[in-house]
């Protein structure tokens, strides 16, 4: 049997994790289980897969995990040591769906253990790519993509020579207010934001979406997981959702990812990698979608990209403070402190405000990364109190 975990299993992607393996029970051992404040999912999902091991985050929940455990026979936890412990516990394949930069620990720690880590968290590769990468190739373990986007890369790229890549276009729904009026933007709800047009997600990403700053991660991971230049990164808006990245050579071919919009597409693809198995999901009849659209995004509404690619050419801890500002004005956002257009303001604002202070030519290791990501968290705090 092999042996899986994991880390976020009662968000989108750690539920439609679970869908998969639960069909197959017998081909799994289930190590560990993560979650978050929703218990009851967290219990229920670790009794149904027989899971050795069930942890929250937080601590203050403890009781009522193993209230909700009592007499299964699966361990229960909480707090920052049971999760390092629960990273540390030896499997084959591990989930990496915790949101935000709080994914990254418990994912470099898998990697020590000799996992293939599939990876759902975008943050890990943009706060601390190289070093991400190196602890996998230090421990011979591998990464493997689970953002549709980069698993339709990394799919497209099979038997290919990367040194053959012209460009990669990721795509992108341009998210719940692609076709407002940009006027219109300033006075956008925390409730308008959360519903995606094409996509079942989580508030967060979900909010990301429609404000590009999902795919400005995007095209971070894709220099640091792929290693191609950032003039080689395009993003193009496709509504649709059913191309997921496209490759080009140097032949002038295009390899298109085609695949409904269904995350156990990719997710499926990482668990059985390097396999293609069999997988739930819709089929397409093309002839009844009838068109694909595509159009150019608009840098002024989409402000995100620009922070992307001038985190890509800084380099260092750019993308480490990048993402604690994102994540801390998307706080702000949903905690209706800020308004939907001044997210950016924020991010832009404290990149800004530590350039003169901050080393960005070498990220040294976890601790400097880390250091880095709770300085950017205060500034960003202090530049939203500002703001009116």
């Amino acid at each position: 049997m092999r042996r899986v975990s994991i880390f976020g299993a009662t968000g989108s992607i750690g539920q439609n994790t679970i869908d998969l393996i639960a069909r197959a029970p017998q081909e799994y051992d289930v190590v560990a289980l993560t979650g978050a404040r929703n218990i009851a999912q967290l219990a229920k999902d670790a009794i149904r897969l027989n899971a050795d091991f069930a942890v929250t985050c937080h601590e203050e929940l403890l009781p009522d995990l193993k209230d909700a455990l009592a007499g299964t026979g699966v361990e229960a936890a909480a707090g920052a040591d049971a999760m390092r412990e629960a990273s540390q516990r030896p499997a084959d394949w591990v989930m990496s769906a915790i949101v935000g930069a709080a994914g990254l620990l418990p994912g470099l720690e898998a990697l020590k253990q000799g996992a293939t880590l599939a990876l759902a968290n975008k943050e890990s590769l943009v706060t601390a790519g190289p070093l991400l990468m190196q602890t996998a190739a230090e421990h011979n373990a591998t990464v493997v993509p689970v953002d549709s986007e980069h698993s339709a890369v990394f799919q497209a790229l099979v038997g290919e020579d990367l040194s053959a890549v012209e460009r990669v276009i990721i795509t992108a729904s341009g998210g719940a207010f692609r076709d407002w009026p940009m006027e219109k933007l300033a006075t956008a709800t925390v409730e308008q934001a959360s519903t995606h047009p094409n996509w079942d997600m989580g508030q967060r990403i979900t909010i990301d979406s429609a404000s590009m700053f999902n795919k400005a991660l995007e095209l971070i991971e894709t220099k640091e997981y792929f290693g191609v230049h950032p003039s080689q990164i395009e993003v193009l808006v496709h509504p649709e959702s059913l191309i997921h990245a496209m490759v080009g050579f140097n032949d002038g071919a295009l390899m298109a990812h085609v695949g409904p919009a269904d995350m156990r597409h990719a997710i499926g693809y990482a668990l059985h990698w390097p396999e293609r198995r069999k997988l739930p999901v819709e089929r397409l009849d093309l002839a009844k979608i009838g068109q694909l659209t595509f159009r150019a995004p608009d840098d002024a509404r989409y402000p995100a990209l620009a922070l992307a690619h001038r985190v890509m050419n800084e380099g260092g801890l750019s993308g480490a403070i990048f993402n604690a500002a994102k994540e801390r004005a998307l706080d702000g956002f949903i905690a209706k402190k800020i308004g939907f257009l001044d997210m950016a303001q924020v991010v832009e604002r404290t990149m800004d405000t530590m350039s003169p202070s901050t080393d960005r030519t070498n990220a040294h290791g976890i601790d400097t990364i880390m250091q880095a990501d709770t300085e950017a968290r205060a500034r960003a705090t202090e530049i939203m109190e500002t703001m009116d």
